[in-house]
């Protein structure tokens, strides 16, 4: 039996090199500022999915909610062997908290039709609450596998999960079509293929085109260059809240009962310092100390 896999995906901040003003006024994350990643459980989500794909067949659709920039991880996806990629964009989505965007996740993944499994990674870095894949399954009223670090088996409507955790596994049986969220020890994501990267490598949407014109002086118009990835099966479509009819309501602030009361900026400063020189008598000095202190 064939399984259809839908991977909820995001591009989140590089938390390990921030820079520049993190945050902005209203208390929602100045991502403009930072540089940006593909949120690395996604990715175990992602090759969850593509296993599943290989052993069983199917399609894998990836879906990712954010600014025209995020189509970066959608590129990402479709090189690591995504067979289709889905870009949710609209000003209606800004400042969206893990319920506005759950509903949104939600009403894309009612869209794209058929499916029997939703993948997603346990929890963004940028936020950690893990929120996001439970609150997408509890409003498609989906069963879910929290946790999950690999798929013991799958067939016709039955699949057997482990689940991983600090202390411990366990292994749980679940009706498709069901969601799990994935663990970062489910597997180590396959890199790039350098012949899907040459097949997708004018991928784009219709939003980044007026950017890419700079690179393609031949084409007049942005318009015109769209219509060239159109007719290469090059172009990464974009749904807006109208097009996965979303209630605006339901959306970006108005729909976030959530709200960033306080800031506080930690300053980790040294109270004293010292160079060891870089020379053996200099090493030798610095092991003596930590023996004497009893650290090592």
């Amino acid at each position: 039996m064939a399984y259809n896999c839908i991977v909820l995906v995001k591009q989140v901040p590089d938390t390990a090199n921030i820079s520049g003003k993190t945050m902005k006024d209203d208390g929602t994350v100045n991502r403009a500022a930072l540089p940006a990643i593909f949120n690395p459980e996604d990715l175990n989500a992602l090759e969850m999915a593509l296993r599943v794909r290989e052993q069983h067949g199917g399609q894998v659709t990836v879906l990712t909610m954010g600014p025209p920039r995020a189509a970066e991880v959608l590129r990402e996806a479709l090189y690591r062997g995504a067979d289709r990629v889905i870009l949710l964009s609209d000003r209606k989505f800004a400042g969206s908290d893990t319920l506005a965007t759950s509903y949104a996740l939600k009403c894309a993944v009612e869209r794209t039709g058929d499916y029997d499994l939703v993948f997603c990674g346990r929890q963004a870095i940028d936020g950690d609450t893990a929120q996001v894949g439970p609150q997408v399954a509890e409003k498609l009223g989906l069963p879910q596998i929290t946790y999950a670090e690999s798929i013991q088996a799958l067939q016709g409507s039955e699949i057997v999960v482990q689940r991983a955790f600090p202390l411990g596994k366990e292994t749980v049986k679940c009706t498709v079509p069901c969601l799990l969220t994935v663990v970062s020890s489910a597997n180590r994501p396959r890199p790039p293929s350098a012949r899907r990267m040459i097949a997708y490598k004018l991928a784009a949407t219709s939003l980044e085109c007026p950017a890419l014109l700079k690179q393609w002086p031949e084409f007049e118009t942005a318009e015109a260059l769209d219509r060239y990835l159109a007719e290469r099966d090059q172009k990464i479509p974009v749904w807006t809240a109208a097009d996965i009819g979303a209630d605006e309501e339901k959306l970006g602030l108005p729909g976030s009962p959530t709200k960033v009361l306080k800031i506080d900026y930690v300053v980790l400063e040294t109270s004293e310092s010292r160079q060891v020189p870089a020379t053996p008598e200099g090493a030798s000095g610095l092991v003596r100390e930590l023996i004497q202190d009893h650290i090592v």
